[in-house]
């Protein structure tokens, strides 16, 4: 069993920024992440939206670097999956792949996973041309042609990405006009090689050992073609990974953890940060700040917690 002042679950911005502001407030904190350092950071080949880096930086850059600042303010790494959440006393307890971690405040920043589109050929041919990671599986599709299925920031940055390794890029979203920044939105305006495709919803992936084809349904006239292509990039949103807490705190309709401003869930004890969290504007921006915060709170609420028992 291992006993530390808080527990951070999630490696990502959020997370490494409450480990880190947390250590430097004096607790003892270990964080806990299933894969590693970094989350979906590491899969962004172009970073240009992080406080305090004027060029654009690379995820597999960032993250590690984050990592590096939440050990040297004393913060330790475990690599495990969430089991479950249980309370002994005024502690919480994690169970992490059989070992049991106690801790005085938990700092849930454990993020979200890319959605699905649900269609048919999608599960059977992810990772053979279905992919939801530019930077990691573009250069596989040099010359070849690639859809790109959202019209949010990530979608237009990845569909950036791969109009300079595939030959031809097709942009598809629902809306009439995408939701991504205006800066996306130019830049993809500017790139020759790729088509937007406004109003479009994909019906099927068609292929065998790799992906041959995609049905697009257009969504005004009702018709639907099937157009040949090599890779399949998905975009369309995130599901927040709080499957774990079975109940332990209060989510909203889309399953996201409910705070107040102060990052504070439903349990006294349980803090939230990051796009797990309902209202978070998503921006690492913001997701680093939400970390800070909720160290903040939680250092607070354990020293509010000292100073009343020595009171008694």
């Amino acid at each position: 069993m291992r006993e530390v002042d808080i527990a951070v679950i999630g490696a990502g911005i959020a997370g490494l920024t409450a480990a880190a502001t947390a250590g430097r407030h004096g607790a003892s904190v270990l964080l806990v992440d299933r894969l590693g350092v970094g989350g979906q950071v590491l899969t962004v080949d172009r970073i240009e939206n992080f406080p305090g880096s004027p060029e654009p930086i690379a995820g597999v850059e960032l993250g590690p670097m984050l990592q590096e600042q939440a050990e040297n303010w004393g913060a330790e790494l475990m690599l495990a999956e969430i089991a479950g959440i249980s309370e002994e006393e005024d502690r919480i307890v994690l169970d992490c792949d059989g070992e049991r971690v106690v801790c005085r405040a938990l700092i849930v920043a454990a993020g979200s996973t890319r959605r699905a589109l649900g269609v048919p050929g999608e599960e059977a041919l992810e990772g053979k041309g279905v992919s939801h990671c530019a930077s990691c599986d573009g250069p596989m599709f040099r010359g070849m042609k690639v859809i790109v299925v959202g019209g949010g920031d990530s979608a237009f940055d990845e569909a950036m990405v791969l109009s300079e390794q595939a030959d031809e890029v097709v942009l598809a979203y629902r809306g009439a006009v995408p939701r991504a920044q205006k800066k996306a939105i130019e830049r993809i305006a500017a790139a020759e090689n790729v088509t937007e495709r406004p109003r479009t919803t994909v019906e099927a992936i068609e292929g065998g050992d790799v992906v041959t084809g995609v049905r697009l349904k257009n969504l005004e006239t009702g018709d639907s073609t099937t157009e040949s292509a090599d890779g399949v990039f998905v975009y369309i949103g995130l599901t927040p990974n709080t499957g774990f807490l079975n109940g332990v705190v209060e989510l909203d309709e889309a399953g996201r953890i409910v705070t107040d401003a102060l990052m504070r869930s439903s349990h006294p004890r349980i803090f939230a940060a990051g796009d797990i969290r309902a209202g978070s504007a998503g921006l690492l921006a913001s997701c680093a700040g939400d970390g800070a915060t909720a160290a903040v709170e939680a250092v607070r609420t354990l020293a509010g917690e000292g100073e009343a028992r020595a009171a008694e």
